[in-house]
């Protein structure tokens, strides 16, 4: 896979590159609730210490049948956060997701290094901003326009044929514009205009979204089909989320977009130990202090 070229940063692809997930909106359909700027840079901040190499930053709820977020207000929301990572942690990937051309000048112009976009680049101007900044996109699949559900069992014959080839038309147009070829990530749209099962179809059949040789942006984290195999609501789908995350490390050049940084960063460290190419270190041991639970902490 090769290099994923973004502004100033330059990641390769030894292990997954892990995305926290950095909400700034009060209405995120896994963890509702007013937040303060300060409080969602700490958030922030906490990811990367938890071993995040890249944050996706959002204020505008992906929940559907409601109206988009005013543009002034998404990005009073998320301008500082991505201000503030950005001097704080220099050589970590910020993105942003929006769907708004607004939206991304002000972030990119803030020292944003990726657009996410979930419209399908709908808004042919977020090609063009991200290009004139020298910045990253990600291209998602959707069937719909945003914030609207489509759940049509029907809807897919080869979903992951359909997909990719939705995915390599909208790359054209994003190269078209002048986003650098190696600045363009694709991301197949877990749960976005599919049911459960057409996602567990799709995430089955991933060959030819990876075919298109891009990186990949998986945004597994608490999502619907990991709850409509457990039985879980979304705050309780971390567990079932590291299971899709354990099944997809084949996965090349990927990128985990999560809520549970260092329980991702833990499973995918065992993980690689346990039936990845390099075996742990033949001096590997534990550390005394981490030998006995503390007296008094959580079990």
């Amino acid at each position: 896979m090769a290099e994923l070229r973004v502004r100033d940063v330059v990641f390769s692809w030894a292990r997954p590159l892990v995305m926290g997930i950095v909400n700034a909106n009060a209405d995120s359909f896994s963890d509702p609730g007013t937040r303060t700027v300060g409080a969602v840079v700490d958030r922030a901040l906490a990811l990367v210490a938890a071993g995040a190499a890249a944050l996706d930053v959002g204020a505008q709820s992906a929940i559907t049948g409601r109206l988009p977020a005013d543009p002034a207000d998404e990005a009073t929301a998320v301008v500082p956060v991505v201000r503030a990572v950005v001097e704080a942690c220099p050589g970590v990937l910020v993105s942003v997701d929006t769907f708004k051309a607004g939206v991304a000048r002000a972030v990119l112009d803030a020292g944003a290094h990726l657009v996410n976009d979930v419209s399908g680049l709908l808004d042919p101007e977020l090609a063009r901003l991200c290009a004139a900044a020298g910045a990253g996109l990600v291209v998602m699949h959707t069937a719909a326009p945003p914030l609207v559900r489509r759940q049509e069992p029907d809807l897919y014959r080869r979903v992951g044929a359909e997909v990719a080839a939705f995915l390599a038309e909208r790359v054209d147009a994003a190269l078209a514009a002048g986003v650098g070829p190696e600045a363009i990530v694709v991301d197949p749209g877990v749960d976005f205009t599919k049911t459960p099962a057409q996602t567990v179809d799709l995430l089955r059949d991933l060959g030819p979204v990876v075919d298109l040789g891009r990186p990949v942006l998986l945004a597994l984290s608490r999502k619907d089909f990991v709850g409509a195999l457990t039985g879980r609501p979304p705050a309780e789908r971390d567990p079932g989320t590291l299971g899709a995350v354990a099944a997809l490390r084949p996965v090349p050049g990927q990128i985990l977009r999560v809520h549970d940084v260092a329980g991702t960063v833990d499973m995918l460290r065992v993980l690689d130990a346990l039936t990845g190419p390099a075996p742990a270190p033949e001096d590997l041991v534990l550390e005394e202090h981490l030998r006995h639970q503390p007296r008094g902490a959580d079990r």
